[in-house]
C-alpha cells in the first residue's frame, strides 16, 4: 500500500508542477484532455491495457495477477486524483519555473523508488511496471533500463497521434525527457540502496521459478 501511495503521490507532484511528467502519466493528461476525461479516468483505461497486454506477454491466463492489477489500478487513479486535487489547491502551480521543475523531476523519484520496491516485492503493482518486470526479466536479460526504454513506445505513439489530431501537447516539459533519460537508472539505483535485503522474486514462465 505504500509503494502504492507513493507512487500516485509522484505521479501527481509532476501533473501539478506541469513541467514534464512521466510518458505514461503525460500521455493519460494528453487524452483527458483532449476528450475532456477526468485524467483518472483515463489512467484506468491504461492500467487495463497494460493488465491484458501483461496476460499476452507472459503466455497464459494469471487470474489473481489480472484482479490484483486491476484493483491496483482503481486505487492508483483515485490517489493520483486525489493528491492532484491537494496539489492544485497548494497553488504548486504557481510557484517559479525552477521550483517546478525540481518538484517534477523529484516525482519523478519518488515514483521509480516506488516502482523499485514493489517490483521487487512482487505482491502487487500497477499492470505498467509490471510489463516492464515481464520485458526486463522474460525478454531483456534483467535490464531495468531496456525495459523501461521499450515501454515507453506505446504512449510516444499515443502522445504522436493526440498530437496530429489536437496540435496540442500537455505534460511534456523537462521532467518528461528525465524520465525517459533516468527512469530505469533510477529503479536499478534504488533496488541497490533503497532496502536492499528486498530482493526480486518475479516468477519466470515456468510456474515456481524465481528470478533474482
Amino acid at each position: 500500500m505504500s509503494g502504492l501511495i507513493l507512487n500516485a503521490f509522484g505521479n501527481a507532484l509532476t501533473i501539478s508542477a506541469n513541467m514534464g511528467s512521466a510518458v505514461w502519466t503525460a500521455s493519460a493528461v494528453n487524452y483527458s484532455r483532449w476528450f475532456n476525461i477526468n485524467v483518472g479516468a483515463i489512467l484506468f483505461i491504461i492500467g487495463f491495457l497494460n493488465t491484458v497486454t501483461n496476460q499476452i506477454l507472459i503466455k497464459r491466463w494469471d487470474w489473481p495477477r489480472f484482479v490484483g492489477e486491476i484493483g491496483y489500478v482503481c486505487f492508483f487513479s483515485y490517489f493520483v486524483n486525489l493528491f492532484v486535487n491537494l496539489f492544485d489547491s497548494a497553488g504548486i502551480g504557481n510557484l517559479p519555473i525552477i521550483i517546478r521543475a525540481i518538484l517534477s523531476c523529484l516525482g519523478i523519484i519518488f515514483f521509480c523508488t516506488a516502482i523499485s520496491l514493489y517490483q521487487r516485492a512482487n505482491i502487487l503493482m500497477h499492470p505498467n511496471d509490471d510489463t516492464t518486470n515481464i520485458l526486463r526479466f522474460f525478454y531483456l536479460r534483467k535490464s531495468a533500463v531496456a525495459a523501461q526504454l521499450i515501454d515507453f513506445i506505446p504512449p510516444i505513439v499515443a502522445m504522436m497521434i493526440s498530437f496530429a489530431v489536437t496540435q496540442n501537447l500537455f505534460a511534456v516539459n523537462i521532467g518528461t525527457f528525465f524520465s525517459i533519460i533516468c527512469n530505469g537508472l533510477i529503479i536499478q539505483t534504488a533496488d541497490k540502496y533503497v532496502w536492499p535485503r528486498l530482493k526480486h522474486n518475479f516468477r519466470t514462465k515456468k510456474r515456481g521459478s524465481m528470478a533474482h
